[in-house]
């Protein structure tokens, strides 16, 4: 396990050595978000009975910035050892590529969950925010952002440039967590773009993760669950088999 633990660690002091641009910026950015949209439709939106519009955005923004910055983790890691050469030593160690798949996914939704953490800690302070079913929340947190860390690993194999992983994070990953749910119902969404964010999978790990502080869904909370899970092992399957071939990685 000496080889594993070396690289999960070096993975994981590479975001909490500058944690004032990994952790503490992201927690700002979703703070801002929560002064703006809290302040601006605060009294004109109940979106569950009994829910102030404030504190329904706190679990969204929360689950938003652990999936933004699990994904980045991963992908912005792998692209700059490409970048710079220094993969090389990591794939020259006697690793398998388990150890290095499950090191980086361990690294990645680390950050995401400590910066969902921080914006949790501050957003209550905002907001009565309840807490109805903490397993719920753990295991939609735990899950998504392994989902988010394991597509990032994919990003970074394939991306072999910055502008390469910026398009990838710009036309996939800001849309799909912009329109799954973190500033509205899709219940107040028309008919077509209800059916839109039911095909978004980022929809289930956001309705699901909000089931656990309100008690209150769009969806199923095992529905939801059962597609955040599949869709780790499906990501999980793709990112093994990449890892095993080289793709992009042993030339």
């Amino acid at each position: 396990m000496t080889g594993f633990y070396t690289l999960f660690y070096k993975e994981w002091l590479r975001f909490w050595k500058v944690k004032v641009q990994t952790v503490l910026a992201p927690v700002l950015t979703a703070l801002l978000y929560l002064l703006v949209f809290g302040h601006a439709l605060r009294g004109r939106i109940e979106v569950y009975p009994g829910v102030e519009y404030t504190a329904f955005l706190v679990p969204g923004l929360a689950m938003m910035s652990v999936l933004q910055n699990a994904f980045a983790n991963s992908s912005s890691s792998l692209m700059m050892s490409k970048m710079t050469g220094n993969i090389v030593f990591v794939l020259l160690p006697p690793l398998s590529h388990h150890e290095f798949f499950i090191a980086y996914l361990l690294a990645a939704m680390g950050r995401g969950l400590v910066v969902g953490v921080g914006v949790l800690c501050a957003g209550i302070w905002f907001a009565d925010v309840p807490l109805a079913h903490p397993a719920w929340a753990i295991a939609y947190a735990v899950a998504s952002s392994g989902v988010m860390a394991a597509l990032g690993v994919i990003a970074g194999i394939y991306s072999d440039k910055v502008d390469q992983l910026a398009a990838f994070t710009t036309f996939i990953i800001l849309p799909l967590t912009f329109s799954s749910g973190v500033f509205y119902s899709i219940h107040s969404l028309p008919p077509f773009w209800q059916a839109v964010s039911h095909a978004n999978p980022v929809f289930y790990m956001i309705d699901g993760f909000r089931y656990g502080f309100f008690g209150q869904a769009d969806v199923s909370p095992w529905l939801s669950l059962a597609i955040v899970g599949l869709s780790f092992l499906a990501l999980s399957w793709i990112t093994l088999a990449l890892l095993r071939s080289g793709y992009k990685l042993r030339h």
